[in-house]
């Protein structure tokens, strides 16, 4: 979980992998009308938000009632939207990708593809409640380095 270009999608991906679980991008789960509103750079609300979040909720928990792992990158600004996205499964564990704002509109500066405009990060800080009970990974060092903590972080909890 994190800010818009955090960097969860990459981490998320490589961290599934290495762990042989299956990778979920919320991103790809937004109705058309969120992804309208954030490429005309228009801040999401709790409400645009909500059917999105309780969306992915029951594919986890389809996915977990198979028998399936996943890695879920996904934005989970507030804490309200993580118990949305973690009610009913004990198991579940947030790792908060943070960096500063600046480190975060380079890269987003960087990126092609995405529909997330550049000028929502700051609403995206103002948004963000960091949360209480996660693992928190700081995004200033390598993939391979953030792999490792959050590998290590998860195992100790």
């Amino acid at each position: 979980m994190g800010v818009s270009g955090c960097g969860k999608s990459t981490v998320g991906r490589a961290l599934a992998l290495i762990s042989g679980l299956v990778f979920v991008d919320a991103d790809d789960y937004h109705p058309a009308a969120n992804v309208a509103k954030m490429e005309a750079g228009i801040p999401l609300t709790d409400d645009d938000r909500q059917p999105w979040l309780e969306r992915l909720a029951r594919l986890i928990a389809e996915k977990t009632g198979n028998g399936i792992g996943i890695v879920l990158a996904c934005s989970a600004l507030k804490k309200s939207h993580r118990l949305t996205l973690s009610s009913g499964f004990a198991k579940s564990q947030f790792v908060f990708l943070e960096g500063s704002i600046e480190l975060i509109g380079a890269r987003m500066q960087n990126r092609e593809g995405h529909f997330m405009a550049r000028t929502l990060l700051a609403s995206q800080f103002e948004t963000l409640e960091v949360p209480e009970f996660a693992l928190r990974v700081s995004i200033d060092q390598p993939v391979e380095a953030i792999l490792q903590e959050i590998r290590k972080g998860l195992k100790s909890s």
